[in-house]
């Protein structure tokens, strides 16, 4: 028997709804329907819980290969969590355009480099611009490890599109406004963010 036939028939021998069950595990209701149906394992954690709340051990639930699928599971997901954390920080590392001395500024005959908070030189309109679209990448950073942290894999997916296509149009911009510095770490962030998509396509 599999182990999605083994939960239904647990569920059932205690006259439980799915949706109770889930209570009771601390899950969604989605997440019974999709372990009952055979889409899904669940993790480590709710697999302990499971065997806990119904007296059986983990060996009654899973066989062998169901046990080496959920490994391979549970460290794939891992891994793209990670890769999703590191793509995060890499936004929120976005903050290095405001700080860094990565602008030009004339004075006089001399040329200085300075960073966005002592630059003097730009009119207000493309400071304006500068801070908008930094702090924007910024927030998506911060957005982005706040939602792998609660689990939320929708709005992550969705905030790290809007993340890579802002990364493109950041480093359009900032070449068409001749920031070379600029421009070079916006690229060099947006090909570090691309490869951990990549990598990421590959773990299965």
């Amino acid at each position: 028997m599999e182990f999605n036939e083994k939960l239904q028939q647990l569920r059932t021998g205690k006259n439980l709804t799915q949706e109770q069950l889930a209570e009771q595990l601390y899950v969604s209701r989605t997440a019974i329907s999709k372990w009952e149906s055979g889409k899904g394992y669940p993790n480590i954690e709710s697999l302990k819980c499971i065997s806990k709340f119904f007296s059986v051990t983990i060996d009654e639930l899973l066989s062998g290969e169901e046990l080496i699928t959920l490994a391979e599971t549970e460290n794939n997901s891992n891994v793209k969590r990670i890769y999703n954390i590191i793509s995060g920080i890499i936004d929120v590392l976005a903050v290095a355009l405001i700080v860094l001395p990565i602008y030009g500024e004339p004075q006089g005959s001399q040329f200085y480099h300075v960073n966005l908070l002592s630059n003097t030189h730009l009119p207000d309109l493309d400071i304006g611009i500068h801070w908008a679209v930094f702090l924007f990448i910024i927030g998506l950073g911060i957005a982005r490890i706040a939602f792998i942290c609660f689990e939320k894999e929708l709005l992550h997916n969705i905030i790290s599109k809007v993340s890579i296509a802002t990364g493109a149009v950041a480093i359009c911009l900032f070449a068409a406004a001749r920031e070379p510095y600029a421009t070079i770490l916006l690229f060099l962030f947006f090909a570090v963010k691309i490869f951990l998509l990549l990598q990421q396509s590959r773990t299965k």
